[in-house]
């Protein structure tokens, strides 16, 4: 499986842009069998060395607008959290499942659930920055299942630059495509933007309930932590796998 092939750029144009700032990739080992029964059978689970990594990813979502719309304030701007596991479609492409995103714009979780079959939720949702050190909080409001809660607060540490691959961290964090199923028809999305500048993370103080939101109660360690202060992307529409071109 060529891990590089979906950092290509697709030969068509974009749907639309988005900047990803301040993303916090904390990561946790969940029991495969747990994995397996909330991931459709069509997907085949993506594992880093036997073990099945459950992404939660907070950050800041900025300029989110189709290719042809305009910038709309208090509409383009606004926070993100996604849960997320790592999957393959068809033995050949490497890609993320999500189990939820959370979005503090009622606008954006009801065009991302119209338009792209994602499991957007409404959520009240800050984030603060001093200096180095970032507190964040997410609380689910509709729809359910709650609680759904992060709480954490983390510290910016050492550039690791971007990742290499074969590396844990690029495993996880140079995810291209995206991939959803309904009625058991795949379908793939896909960004591009350059690789992540990741930077070591120190986590201060963590509690989440996402994981037993999206079916995986149980206490379950955090396995790596990685920061970047982002990237600027393209977004593709969704399109059959054999379809990407690749």
């Amino acid at each position: 499986m060529d891990r590089l092939l979906p950092t290509r750029r697709p030969d068509r144009d974009n749907d639309g842009t988005q900047k990803w700032r301040d993303l916090a990739f904390l990561h946790y080992e969940v029991p495969v069998e747990l994995v397996r029964a909330q991931v459709p059978a069509e997907l085949e689970l993506d594992l880093w060395e036997g073990k099945a990594l459950i992404g939660v990813v907070p950050f800041a979502m900025f300029d989110v607008k189709p290719r042809w719309a305009p910038y709309v304030p208090g509409v383009s701007d606004f926070l993100e959290l996604n849960v997320r596991t790592y999957v393959t479609a068809q033995g050949r492409f490497p890609g993320i499942y999500f189990f939820s995103l959370e979005a503090a714009s009622t606008v954006a979780v009801a065009a991302a659930r119209a338009g792209w079959g994602l499991p957007y939720f409404r959520a009240s949702m800050d984030m603060t920055r001093d200096g180095d050190l970032i507190t964040y909080r997410s609380e689910r409001l509709f729809p359910g299942p709650k609680p759904a809660e992060l709480h954490g607060r983390y510290r910016v540490g050492a550039p690791l630059g971007p990742s290499e691959p074969g590396t844990l961290a690029f495993f996880l964090a140079e995810r291209y495509l995206l991939f959803t199923v309904d009625d058991g028809a795949v379908r793939a999305g896909q960004v591009n933007h350059v690789p992540y500048p990741l930077h070591a993370l120190e986590v201060e103080d963590l509690s989440q309930s996402m994981l037993a939101a999206a079916g995986m109660p149980g206490d379950h360690p955090l396995f790596s932590a990685h920061y970047s202060p982002g990237v600027d992307v393209e977004v593709f529409g969704l399109v059959p796998p054999e379809e990407l071109g690749f």
